[in-house]
C-alpha cells in the first residue's frame, strides 16, 4: 500500500494518529472499529477466493475465474479503504465529499461513496 507522493496535506504525527484511533469518524466509528470491520471483510474474501484457487480450474470454469477476480478486486477496496482511515478520510464520499451514512459503511466498510454518488457511478 504506497500513499501518493504528491498529498498536499501534512503528515499526522503519530500522537495525532494514535489519538485520532479512539475519535468518533463519519458513522460515528472509531479508527479501530473501523479496520476491524475491514479486517473481517479481507479474512472473508481471503477465505472465499482461497476456496475457488484450491478447487482447480479447467477452461471451462469461467464463472468460477470471474468470481476469483470480483473477490481480488474486494480486496484492492479494502487495501485503499485502510489508507484513508490512515489519511483522515475514512467515512467520507470520494466523489461529493459528504459524511457516508453509518448504516452503509456498517454493510460495506470499504466503501468510497454515498448511496447517491454510488447510483451515478454505475448508470
Amino acid at each position: 500500500m504506497s500513499l501518493d507522493a504528491s498529498r498536499t496535506e501534512p503528515r499526522r504525527s503519530e500522537t495525532e494518529t494514535r489519538d485520532s484511533r479512539l475519535e468518533p469518524r463519519p458513522g460515528g466509528l472509531t479508527a479501530e472499529e473501523a479496520r476491524g470491520r475491514l479486517e473481517h471483510a479481507r479474512s472473508s474474501r481471503m477465505a472465499q477466493l482461497r476456496a475457488l484457487e484450491e478447487t482447480g480450474q479447467s477452461v471451462a470454469d469461467h464463472l468460477m475465474s470471474a468470481q476469483a477476480e470480483a473477490i481480488r478486486r474486494v480486496l484492492k477496496e479494502i487495501d485503499e479503504a485502510s489508507v484513508r482511515i490512515d489519511d483522515g478520510s475514512y467515512g467520507t464520499c470520494l466523489a461529493c465529499s459528504k459524511p457516508v451514512p453509518a448504516e452503509r459503511l456498517e454493510i460495506l466498510p470499504y466503501t468510497r461513496y454515498c448511496v447517491a454518488c454510488q447510483r451515478r457511478a454505475t448508470v
